[in-house]
């Protein structure tokens, strides 16, 4: 039985340019302009949609970003980062009932515990590659989710954890509007983080090494441990929207474990552009208001819609949809040159 590691067929595969890397070379005054309306954007949102919408925008924004992070920037697709999201979402939503801390405090126990589940994990996935890899992800899932449902002194089992509060010194955040802007600073820095990363030298590590982890060997780099710690990373900002999605329906259930909650993470990241970072948070965002619009006008087939629509933008839009306005951008500068 052959053994799936990295080998000179894989180091080969072309990748695409990264529309990171095209916005990264952008003049400074178009960087910051694009900041300037994200921020503006992110201000507004709870005004323009309904405020627990626009929160589980924010929570699944950073988990598209943590599965970006392996998938764009690391090559390796997991379809097991449901264990990390859902971890984080349990022990941060056991944090707030049983100990009464600060919400910011349980969210930040949570993803710690989801970067220690993913040590172990990750120690033993990386040593595959492609659909392996894929395939010991997803089974350390289902273990995590036999887990919880098995473990009903704690968790709850199909009951789930009720009542989770979301306390922060007094303040009154009961109202989804306000722990909107609450958890705000929170996902800043979840991205933030995550930005600084991908333009870190351990991040230039992390591309040579998906491009041609052959040649990232010959050179020195000790592949096996800088995937782990960008499995763990990836492990930590995914256990961060976790425990704030926990938070923001005061309720744990079994879903945040399922498989099909890793499979919604690949969607939204493929939708927004794998290797964009940024295209995860867009691809969030219209991927949970598409299933909010669809909800309310009664409409019962939402993966229907939701799988059609991700066919045609694979079958369009082969970059995602930030990935391919990057590359009209670019080409248009090209052409005033």
């Amino acid at each position: 039985m052959t053994s799936a590691v990295d080998t000179p067929a894989d180091a080969a595969r072309p990748t695409p340019p990264s529309a990171l890397a095209a916005v990264a070379r952008a003049p400074g005054r178009i960087r910051y302009a694009l900041l300037a309306v994200a921020v503006v954007a992110a201000l507004w949102l709870p005004n323009g949609l309904y405020p627990a919408v626009a929160v589980d925008i924010l929570c699944w924004a950073l988990f598209a970003v943590s599965v970006d992070l392996l998938l764009g920037f690391t090559g390796l697709m997991s379809f097991g980062h449901a264990a990390f999201w859902g971890t984080s979402a349990y022990v941060t939503g056991l944090v707030a009932i049983h100990a009464g801390l600060p919400f910011p405090v349980a969210v930040l126990v949570g993803a710690l515990a989801s970067a220690a589940l993913a040590v172990p994990i990750g120690h033993l996935a990386v040593k595959r590659t492609g659909i392996y890899f894929a395939m010991v992800t997803l089974a350390f899932a289902q273990m995590v989710y036999y887990v919880a449902n098995e473990w009903r002194s704690v968790t709850r089992g199909e009951n789930g954890l009720q009542g989770v509060p979301r306390s922060l010194f007094g303040l009154d955040l009961t109202d989804d509007y306000y722990f909107y802007y609450a958890i705000l600073p929170i996902v800043a820095l979840g991205l933030a983080a995550a930005w600084r990363i991908v333009h870190s030298p351990f991040g230039r590590v992390l591309v040579g090494i998906r491009d041609n982890p052959a040649r990232a060997r010959a050179l020195g780099y000790p592949v096996h441990r800088y995937k782990l710690t960008a499995f763990v990373l990836s492990g930590f900002l995914a256990g961060l929207g976790g425990g704030l999605f926990a938070l923001g329906h005061r309720f744990v259930s079994l879903d945040v474990l399922h498989w099909t909650t890793s499979g919604k993470a690949v969607i939204v990241v493929v939708l927004g552009g794998i290797g964009t970072l940024w295209g995860g948070v867009l691809g969030a965002g219209i991927v949970v208001r598409l299933e909010d619009w669809l909800s309310f006008s009664g409409f019962e087939a939402i993966g229907l819609v939701t799988g059609g629509i991700f066919v045609l933008v694979v079958l369009l839009f082969r970059r995602g949809i930030w990935g391919s306005a990057a590359l009209v951008l670019r080409r248009l500068a090209a052409r005033r040159r």
